[in-house]
C-alpha cells in the first residue's frame, strides 16, 4: 500500500471559496453572466463564446482521462468525430430525427472507447499515447475514404433539432444549448471526481501497482475513464455537427486533439475551474490578439510558453494533499 494518501483534487474555487455556499453563489453568478452574454456581445462574439463552451465540454471529457486517471490520450478528436459523424450519417443518409440518432452517437462512442481501450489500456505512458494517436488518425482517414461519410467532402445539410416545439437553428439558440451542456459537464465532472470511481482513478494515477495491490482493477477503472471521456466528446460532436450543418474529416484532425490537451494542461490537469479557464484561453486568446494581425499567433504562442515556464502545473492546478 502507498505510504501516503494520493493527492485529491481541490474542487473549491481557491481558499476564498472553500465554503460550499460561496461556491454555489460564484457558480450562479458565472451562469448569470453567461446567460446575459448575448445582450452584451454581438453575433460574432456569441459564435466565439459558443466555440469556447464546446471546448469546455471537450476539455472536461479529456480531463477525466488525463487529469483524473492519468492516461495520455493524443487521439481524443476521434470521439468528437464519432459523435458528429454518427449524427451526420443517420440524419442525412438515413433520415433519422436528431433525437433518435443522438443515443446512437453515444453508443458509438462507448463502442469505440471499448474497442480501442479494451486491448490497449494495459499499455502505459508513451505506448498508450502512440496507440491513441493512431486511433485518431484511423477514424479521420476512415471518414475521408468511406462513401457513407461523404469521403473528403464530408456531409452537409445536417438538420437542426427541435426540442418541445423549439427549433434550435440560430447562433443564440446554439449558444444557450452549449451553456447547458457545459454546465452539465461541470456537474458531471464534479460528481464523478467525488465518487468511489473518482477516488479509484486518483489511486491509479498515483501508483497503478499499489492501486492494484489494494484490490482496484486498474484496467476496468481506466476503461471507465476512457469510455466516459468518449461520451463527453461524442455529445460535443453531435451538437457541433448540427450547429455547423456540415462536417468534414479536417474538422477532427490531430490539431484538435492537441488543442484540447493543451487547454487541459494549461489550465491545470484534474482541476475543473482550471480546465474551464484553459478552454477559454485557447479559444479566446487568438481572438483577443486579432489586432496584431499576422503576429497574433506568434504572440499567443510566446504567451503560452511563458505560462508553462512559470506555471508548469497549469494556471490553476489541483491542490496536493
Amino acid at each position: 500500500m502507498p505510504d501516503a494518501k494520493p493527492a485529491l483534487p481541490d474542487h473549491g474555487l481557491g481558499p476564498f471559496l472553500q465554503d460550499a455556499r460561496v461556491r454555489w453563489v460564484a457558480c450562479l453568478i458565472a451562469l448569470a453572466v453567461l446567460i446575459a452574454a448575448p445582450l452584451i456581445f454581438g453575433p460574432y462574439g456569441i459564435v466565439i463564446l459558443t466555440n469556447a463552451l464546446l471546448y469546455v465540454v471537450l476539455c472536461l471529457g479529456l480531463n477525466i482521462v488525463v487529469g483524473y486517471a492519468g492516461l495520455l490520450d493524443l487521439g481524443y478528436a476521434a470521439f468528437f468525430a464519432v459523435g458528429a459523424y454518427t449524427i451526420g450519417v443517420l440524419t442525412v443518409q438515413f433520415g433519422f430525427n436528431f433525437w433518435v440518432a443522438f443515443p446512437f452517437a453515444i453508443l458509438a462512442a462507448i463502442l469505440a472507447g471499448v474497442i480501442i481501450g479494451g486491448p490497449t489500456l494495459r499499455l502505459r505512458s508513451d505506448y498508450l499515447a502512440i496507440v491513441t494517436l493512431g486511433f485518431g488518425e484511423i477514424v479521420r482517414f476512415s471518414a475521408r475514404n468511406l462513401e457513407v461519410t461523404g469521403r473528403a467532402s464530408g456531409l452537409s445539410g445536417i438538420q437542426d433539432p427541435w426540442l418541445f416545439g423549439w427549433h434550435i437553428n440560430s447562433s443564440i439558440d446554439y449558444y444557450y444549448v452549449f451553456v447547458f451542456l457545459a454546465a452539465l459537464a461541470v456537474l458531471a465532472s464534479f460528481r464523478l471526481a467525488n465518487s468511489r470511481l473518482g477516488r479509484a482513478w486518483l489511486y491509479v494515477r498515483h501508483d497503478e501497482d499499489a492501486a492494484e495491490a489494494m484490490g482496484i482493477n486498474r484496467v476496468k477503472v481506466k476503461l471507465a475513464a476512457y469510455v466516459i471521456g468518449a461520451i463527453f466528446g461524442a455529445i460535443g460532436g453531435a451538437f457541433f455537427a448540427t450547429n455547423l450543418g456540415a462536417i468534414s474529416p479536417e474538422s477532427f484532425s490531430f490539431e484538435q486533439s492537441v488543442l484540447v490537451l493543451m487547454a487541459v494542461i494549461l489550465g491545470g490537469m484534474g482541476k475543473i475551474p482550471g480546465v474551464i479557464l484553459g478552454a477559454f484561453i485557447i479559444i479566446l486568446g487568438p481572438e483577443l490578439l486579432r489586432d496584431l494581425g499576422e503576429f497574433r499567433l506568434l504572440v499567443f504562442a510566446v504567451g503560452l510558453l511563458l505560462i508553462m515556464l512559470f506555471r508548469p502545473s497549469g494556471i490553476w492546478p489541483a491542490r496536493r494533499a
